[in-house]
């Protein structure tokens, strides 16, 4: 067990304590608000000013087509359109960014700084939203972040965190939800980013905006990764009770003493997993602590421990103890909702800020009781402590138990009046969220179980509620533009992972099935040699061999062109017999010399080189002779076909001569882009093309297809140059730095490892963009992309 020094133990509690009181100083004030109901009338007030903006009479006609409208506004770019058009965007976005402003980086919403900044947020926003609408471009897909890192110069950055949001996604345990995790992650990221450009202008140097945004994103991802490997593992039951016990007193012992403790010995199933998160987890903290001032480690020590400490004593709760205090059961959660956001401000060292620290701290508690109104009844479910929750369970035998709905508003009383000093703006923007939650709320649950509810929460306060539950029927423009995206983001990660995992199901049915047509059969009384060849081809066939190019042949042919699976059968044939020949003659010692593929001996090494030449011609003259068996398609067809298909071999054999021609020589960036594409884009063409022919496609498809298909290839070869250097022996299957020894030019030759996944990510990103022009559903070539730049093999 990890031993502490006594000193800084009674250090930090002191700190702890102290940030106690604090606490239950705010809470005894609002105690008295709710005990009161001082807030009551302040907020009817309130109410009466704000309707006037958002309840409006119209005429009868009018609502029909209004209500027309709203029906269509469904879905994140549907929404946006339809805010454009009736001229609502504008306010959307400005109460949207308003509300971050007042939330994230804890601004008031009257200073005239805040307020400039506020309008160049928006109108900034509202350009790249627009943009997007015109282009038909994802927002959050790999390509649109990687050109935006591009823009900004920091492409080496996005890169490393792409890799890393993509090993995260692939560490986090059953058992707990990836999706949210990596949502979490990125809006963390966002967030930090969000504080580091606000605290910049037009005035900041290129070279020096590049070195904040970097250090802005390694901070975010360094800071967000304890939500996924700490509180989100901590709440889940991945780790035994014992293992949850050792953890934490990891984590405290790192937040007490500033050193990450040596994880030791951990047993057990989740063995893997903890020395995963221990590895990553120390260097994250190890980054932050190295990018701190000395005038803001202290506090980012303390907000860290009062954060972790306070959600260790909820996470402790059990909810069928019916003895909690209101004191228990709400200075934890003032005290982790204040502290998790002054962790971001003292992350990335910002400096004392009287007014963001009060506002901050008083701040927190609306949004964790609006988070914890939305979610109680799933918390009730999973047994978790909130002050709705036990509110539900004990309200009929605790008549001392303040109502958590009550305190709420009298959260919102005070920071409007006594925090934010009745600004206008700041009372239109918290009413508007207010409202909109108790709106969303209502649609999730259904009018019945809504009213159970209000009539549960709001039964001591019927004036207000009266006014409350007008303004959830009647009043609009509420919306809030991070809702919007929360939801967008979570449906594009559930679909993206779905999408995901069709396509690697995809990939192994077809490509189980392939496997069992290629076979060469040895029919008839034939000459050894012959017999010989036979045999070279099929141990070369047998290989584990990735099949991806018969694979895109046969999705592209069924799904998307509804072709006859049967049919295309001689098709998928021929191409996996063309690329198999290719590889027998690149491996040949005259080539590239190489002694393994596919995880097992070259043909040349199994048999010999006069057979592995012979079985190369063999295998091409078989793929020729499978195209003549597509005989459900006509001749002219077929036969414009076969001279394609007699081209791309042509095409292939320039590019292995040019490789050949290269050993030794420094090509230049566009012979090597050439040459990589006679090499590999131009088969992974023929597996589009070919497909295509048949279905007799346009040929401005068909034009689309080639510009994928030659930006993919070559983000492909790119792919196997970075593997040569830096992949593992033994699940590529063939031995590193062959490019290397036989002098080969290669992308990472000629720009070096980080230059290499900067030209990869280019041509991905050009990919991407090519399939717009596609018009068929292209979520598999998509993924076929996606897995192209992050394979391991």
């Amino acid at each position: 067990m990890y031993r502490m020094n006594e000193e800084l133990i009674k250090k930090t509690d002191t700190s702890y304590q102290l940030a106690e009181q604090r606490a239950a100083h705010y809470f005894h004030s609002l105690y008295h608000q709710v005990l009161n109901k001082t807030y009551v009338p302040v907020l009817i007030k309130d109410f009466q000013s704000w309707k006037q903006t958002h309840i409006h009479h119209h005429p009868i006609l009018s609502i029909f087509s209004r209500k027309k409208k709203k029906n269509n506004s469904h879905g994140y770019y549907n929404y946006i359109r339809w805010l454009d058009y009736t001229g609502k965007l504008d306010n959307y976005l400005d109460r949207s960014i308003s509300y971050i402003y007042m939330r994230d980086l804890g601004k008031a919403l009257d200073s005239l700084d805040t307020q400039s900044r506020i309008r160049r947020a928006v109108d900034n926003l509202r350009k790249k939203l627009t943009d997007f609408q015109k282009e038909e471009t994802e927002s959050f897909s790999m390509a649109s972040l990687y050109r935006w890192a591009q823009r900004e110069g920091i492409e080496s950055t996005i890169i490393w965190l792409l890799d890393k949001l993509k090993t995260v996604s692939v560490n986090v345990p059953e058992g707990m939800d990836a999706d949210h995790a990596q949502r979490k992650l990125i809006k963390i990221i966002a967030g930090v980013i969000m504080h580091v450009v606000d605290d910049m202008d037009n005035k900041v140097p290129q070279e020096e905006r590049k070195q904040r945004l970097d250090k802005a994103i390694r901070l975010g991802y360094s800071y967000g990764l304890t939500y996924p490997f700490i509180d989100d593992l901590l709440d889940s039951n991945v780790l035994s009770d014992l293992e949850k016990k050792r953890y934490s007193q990891l984590i405290r012992t790192t937040l007490i003493t500033g050193v990450v403790p040596d994880l030791g010995k951990w047993t057990g199933e989740n063995e893997n997993l903890i020395q995963f998160i221990h590895s990553e987890l120390k260097d994250a903290y190890e980054y932050i602590k190295s990018e701190q001032l000395p005038e803001t480690l202290k506090s980012f020590f303390e907000q860290s421990y009062v954060f972790f400490n306070s959600q260790e004593v909820d996470r402790e709760k059990d909810l069928t103890e019916s003895n909690y205090t209101n004191e228990e059961l709400y200075i934890p959660v003032i005290l982790k909702a204040s502290s998790s956001r002054l962790i971001v401000r003292s992350v990335i060292s910002a400096p004392e800020d009287e007014g963001f620290d009060n506002r901050t701290f008083f701040y927190g508690i609306y949004n964790q009781l609006a988070d914890d109104f939305a979610d109680m009844f799933d918390d009730l479910k999973e047994g978790a402590v909130t002050p709705y929750t036990y509110y539900l369970k004990y309200h009929t035998e605790r008549p001392d138990l303040i109502n958590p709905f009550e305190l709420y508003w009298a959260v919102i009383s005070h920071l409007i009046h006594n925090v934010y000093y009745s600004d206008k703006k700041t009372r239109e923007v918290i009413l508007d969220r207010a409202i909109n939650g108790l709106k969303r709320f209502k649609v999730r649950l259904g009018t019945e179980k809504y009213n159970e509810v209000m009539n549960l929460f709001a039964s001591g306060i019927p004036k207000f509620n009266q006014v409350i539950q007008k303004m959830v029927q009647k009043a609009d423009d509420v919306d809030f533009f991070d809702k919007l995206l929360r939801d967008h983001m979570i449906t594009s990660l559930k679909n993206e992972r779905k999408e995901q995992e069709d396509f690697l199901e995809t990939i192994k049915a077809v490509r189980i099935q392939i496997n069992k047509t290629l076979r060469i059969s040895n029919t008839e009384n034939v000459p050894l040699l012959k017999d010989i060849i036979i045999k070279a081809a099929n141990y070369s066939l047998e290989g584990d061999g990735k099949r991806l190019r018969p694979i895109i042949t046969w999705v592209m042919s069924v799904n998307e062109y509804g072709l006859n699976q049967s049919a295309i059968i001689p098709l998928l044939k021929s191409l996996e017999y063309m690329h198999t020949a290719s590889l027998i003659y690149d491996d040949l010692p005259s080539q590239d010399d190489s002694s393994t593929r596919r995880g097992r001996l070259t043909v040349h090494k199994e048999y010999n080189i006069a057979v592995a030449e012979l079985t190369g011609l063999f295998l091409t003259q078989r793929a020729i002779e499978e195209q003549t068996y597509l005989d459900e398609f006509d001749a002219k067809t077929v036969l414009r076909l076969i001279q394609y298909s007699a081209q791309v071999t042509e095409v292939m054999c320039m590019g292995q001569a040019m490789d050949l021609d290269s050993k030794g020589k420094e090509l230049s960036h566009e012979q090597l882009n050439l040459m990589c594409f006679y090499k590999t884009g131009i088969a992974f063409e023929a597996s589009l093309i070919m497909p295509a022919m048949l279905a007799k496609v346009s040929e401005s498809e068909m034009e689309a297809l080639k510009k994928f298909a030659y930006h993919a290839g070559i983000a492909f070869q790119i792919k196997d140059d970075l593997l040569d250097v830096e992949g593992d022996p033994s699940i590529i299957g063939k031995p590193l730095y062959k490019d290397s020894e036989n002098k080969n030019s290669t992308f990472v030759s000629i720009l070096g490892q980080e230059g290499a996944r900067k030209e990869m990510w280019e041509h991905y990103c050009f990919a991407i963009e090519a399939l717009k022009e596609v018009p068929r559903n292209t979520s598999f070539l998509k993924h076929l992309m996606n897995y192209m730049v992050s394979r391991d093999h």
